[in-house]
């Protein structure tokens, strides 16, 4: 029935809908369906009712292979291993051997076993390692607190340094780029034809169907005109559009076929309008009353506001953003023109998608990656860093490494400026806390230092860290 989702994979038996299969494809579109067609699993029926005979079941169907991808990239996967236990497996043992060195040098100098002791003590309490093991937590702590605030949640130690060394970023097009919501761009009319007067008379047919491109009329109607009129009749034409009594006019709107069926044919000024907006990959609607064909209406899936600065930002963080998207051709280079991406890969499948990201991997790419989809899960583990749309679905989210929960592609750049900062941070507090350490082993070795003077100092370099890491706070995003 419209509105539920298709349980399984089948072919369809009897009825016609459109279907929206933008979570798994990618298609910004809904994808017209009858008798005979196949049907996917987890998509959503957007128009009429159908009667599917079940194909694939259980591990089989498209979702659950794609589930598997997600858990296969997941797995090859390999965490990084901590800078300070690097540092601290290291250090520790010379530490103790230097101490046990200083008794031994100072019990063989005939010195007395008083300073030796003192001398070896303030040894191991200067060294202590209290600032290397607060180094990375606390600003950890710090840059992923300020990171909730602004919406960006990160998931562990080992996502920041992928972002330091990303170079490449892919970006998902439905619902990352754009909105991944069908409106109504641009309304072409007739020389004797108002606007107002389309837009109240189609809106009014269309308000009456379920279709995603349909509502998107309606609402933008709804937006320009007001309250819309009753149809006084309807009927829907599937595949092809709605046609209808509105305030006396016989209104059709639709495919240009259904208008051709009525015998009327589009003047030369919309027949180019439409050429161009199937050129530009949007979707041309006609629309025609009391036996005369009066507008086009381009409907598309719509550029987020903020996309283009984000591509901006993110190319001024030494980034090159690719546009990938499993929709046509025609329309990501639209979309990729319009936020100034000049890579594009197009009609992608979703298991596909891994293996472009597995290619740019192997060109030495280190790849992160944006997406909102189920579509896009498999890929965002693949890459070296994932950026998931707090927006998207649960398995997209599942599978990345951060989580934009605003679902404002500008969350991206923030999160890998945030992800950076914290990282340089963690790194200062790693060099203060280790250098002030060995700068002061000589004096506590040659019995310059008491131990109460090396036990201050040594918290000193631990307030010193903690303040360090809390300056995270003072980050700002965009």
């Amino acid at each position: 029935r419209p509105g539920e989702k298709i349980a399984t994979d089948g072919t369809v038996v009897e009825g016609s809908s459109a279907v929206d299969a933008s979570m798994l494809t990618g298609e910004s579109v809904p994808v017209e369906v009858g008798a005979g067609d196949t049907v996917t699993g987890a998509t959503l029926n957007a128009g009429g009712r159908l009667v599917v005979e079940a194909t694939r079941v259980g591990a089989d169907t498209q979702l659950a292979r794609m589930a598997k991808l997600v858990e296969d990239a997941q797995n090859g996967k390999a965490s990084a291993q901590r800078l300070a236990d690097r540092i601290s497996a290291v250090f520790v043992p010379i530490v103790i051997a230097l101490a046990l060195a200083t008794l031994g040098y100072w019990l063989g100098n005939g010195a007395g076993l008083t300073p030796a002791f003192t001398a070896a003590v303030a040894v191991l309490i200067i060294a202590c390692p209290c600032a290397l093991g607060l180094a990375t937590p606390t600003a950890l702590m710090v840059g992923t607190g300020r990171g909730a605030q602004l919406g960006i949640l990160i998931k562990g130690p080992e996502v920041l340094e992928t972002t330091r060394r990303a170079d490449t970023i892919v970006l998902d097009k439905t619902g990352t780029v754009t909105t991944g919501r069908m409106t109504l761009q641009t309304t072409h009319t007739t020389d004797t034809t108002t606007e107002a007067d389309v837009l109240r008379l189609a809106g009014a047919l269309e308000n009456a169907s379920e279709h995603p491109i349909a509502q998107a009329i309606a609402t933008a109607a709804t937006d320009a005109t007001g309250p819309l009129p009753t149809p006084e009749d309807f009927t829907n034409v599937p595949g092809l559009g709605v046609q209808g009594i509105v305030e006396g006019h016989a209104v059709l709107v639709g495919r240009e076929q259904l208008l051709a069926e009525w015998e009327i044919r589009l003047p030369a000024p919309l027949a180019e309008a439409k050429k161009a907006a199937e050129a530009a990959g949007r979707t041309a609607i006609a629309v025609a009353w009391d036996g005369e064909a009066r507008a086009v209406l381009e409907v598309a899936d719509a550029v987020k506001d903020t996309s283009a600065e984000a591509v901006r930002r993110l190319r001024a963080l030494g980034l090159t953003p690719i546009l990938l998207t499993g929709d046509n051709r025609a329309v990501a280079e639209s979309v990729a023109a319009e936020v100034g991406i000049d890579e594009v890969y197009a009609e992608v499948m979703p298991q596909d998608k891994v293996d472009v990201v597995k290619r740019l991997q192997a060109e030495g790419r280190s790849v992160a990656m944006v997406g909102d989809g189920v579509n896009d899960a498999a890929a965002l583990a693949q890459a070296d860093l994932g950026l998931a749309m707090g927006t998207g679905t649960d398995a997209a989210i599942e599978a990345g490494d951060l989580t934009l929960v605003r679902g404002d592609l500008n969350a991206a750049a923030d999160a890998i400026r945030l992800s950076r900062r914290t990282l340089s941070t963690i790194r200062t507090n790693l060099f203060w806390a280790f250098a002030y350490n060995v700068a002061a082993l000589p004096l506590a070795a040659a019995g310059l230092l008491n131990p109460m003077i090396a036990g201050a100092a040594m918290a000193f370099s631990s307030v010193f860290v903690v303040g360090n890491s809390l300056r995270l706070r003072t980050f700002k995003g965009a």
